[in-house]
C-alpha cells in the first residue's frame, strides 16, 4: 500500500499510465528519516518553503528565510528552525497549532536541487534553542514522516546577490522594518515596536515610504 498515494493520486496516474513508474519512484526515493547528505544539504539553505493548514482546512505557503543552516537537524527524524518576528499575523505559526500536518520544499537555484519533506509540527516559546537563535520568538520542531528528492529540471537557475538585511545577527542591532514606522500604523502596533520607531528617528508617511522603496530599489 502506498504512503503517499490517495485513490485521486490513483485515478490521475491510470489516465496518463504513470501508476508503474509512481510506484517505482516512491519505492526508490521515499524514506523516513533524514539521511546524512540531506542533513548537509537542509543545513545549506538560507530559505525554505512551508505549507501550512489552518482549521478550515485552508492551506498556506509561506517562505521562510534566515541565516544559512536557520534549520537544523536535531536527530534523523526531527528538524527544527525559529519564528521570527513578521506582520503580526502568526499565519504559520497559527496554522501548525491547530493543525500539525506540515509540508517542507528546501531548494537551491544556483545549482538545481529540491528536497522535500511532511511531517507533524508543534510550537513552542520555550524551547532550548530559542536562546541559540537571536530575536527569535518561537521555535518549530517537525517529526519528519516523509522526505524524498525531486527531479530539479523545471528549476530555474538563479544567482545569489546578498543576504536579508532584516535577518538577526547576533552582537548586531537589526534595523527596523521601514513599514512599521507608518504614522497610521502606530496606534496598533505592539508597545515595543512603538519604542523603537521613536527611536529611529520618528514615524513616516506613506509617501514618504513609497520614496524610500524607490530609492532602495533603484
Amino acid at each position: 500500500m502506498s504512503k503517499i498515494y490517495s485513490n485521486a493520486h490513483r485515478v490521475l496516474q491510470d489516465q496518463f499510465d504513470t501508476r508503474r513508474l509512481a510506484d517505482t519512484v516512491e519505492s526508490i526515493i521515499l524514506h523516513d528519516t533524514i539521511q546524512e547528505d540531506e542533513r548537509a544539504f537542509i543545513e545549506s539553505r538560507d530559505l525554505f518553503f512551508l505549507s501550512t493548514i489552518d482549521d478550515q482546512g485552508r492551506p498556506s505557503v509561506s517562505y521562510k528565510g534566515g541565516n544559512k543552516g536557520f534549520v537544523r537537524v536535531v536527530d534523523e527524524h526531527t528538524l527544527a528552525f525559529p519564528s521570527y518576528d513578521g506582520n503580526g499575523m502568526f499565519l504559520s505559526m497559527g496554522n501548525i497549532s491547530a493543525n500539525s500536518k506540515v509540508g517542507l520544499l528546501f531548494i537551491d537555484f544556483e545549482q538545481p536541487h529540491r528536497l522535500r519533506a511532511y511531517g507533524e509540527a508543534s510550537v513552542s516559546d520555550d524551547d532550548p534553542l530559542l536562546k541559540e537563535y537571536p530575536e527569535s520568538q518561537l521555535i518549530v520542531r517537525v517529526k519528519v514522516t516523509q522526505m524524498w528528492r525531486n527531479c530539479p529540471r523545471y528549476i530555474h537557475s538563479y544567482t545569489r546577490t546578498a543576504s536579508a538585511r532584516h535577518v538577526p545577527q547576533a552582537n548586531k542591532e537589526t534595523p527596523l522594518p521601514d513599514w512599521k514606522k507608518l504614522d497610521a500604523l502606530q496606534p496598533v502596533l505592539p508597545q515595543g515596536d512603538q519604542e523603537k520607531v521613536q527611536a529611529h528617528g520618528g514615524t513616516i508617511s506613506m509617501e514618504e515610504l513609497a520614496t524610500i522603496e524607490q530609492r532602495r530599489d533603484s
